[in-house]
């Protein structure tokens, strides 16, 4: 397996767990237990966002170009803000 291969796979597993992060904490009610997942999260977003910087930096992933204000303006409009 190549580098960019398993920095994107890497990437695309982050992704769904912090999906699961965030599904988890929002049904957890013991306080201990959300604190502890909450850093955990914090953690993995963390290391997404270094890893996703590194993939950029080696041409590994190409992000898509900013929304103009325009655009910006059009989705505020559409969800009345």
């Amino acid at each position: 397996m190549q580098e960019k291969e398993i920095v994107n796979d890497v990437l695309n597993q982050l992704k769904g767990s912090l999906g699961n992060y965030a599904r988890v904490i929002a049904e957890t009610s013991n306080a201990n237990l959300r604190q502890t997942l909450q850093q955990i999260r914090n953690g993995d977003e963390q290391f997404q966002y270094q890893l996703a910087n590194l993939a950029q930096q080696k041409g590994y992933y190409q992000p898509a170009q900013p929304a103009s204000a325009a655009d910006i303006q059009q989705v505020k409009s559409q969800l009345g803000q």
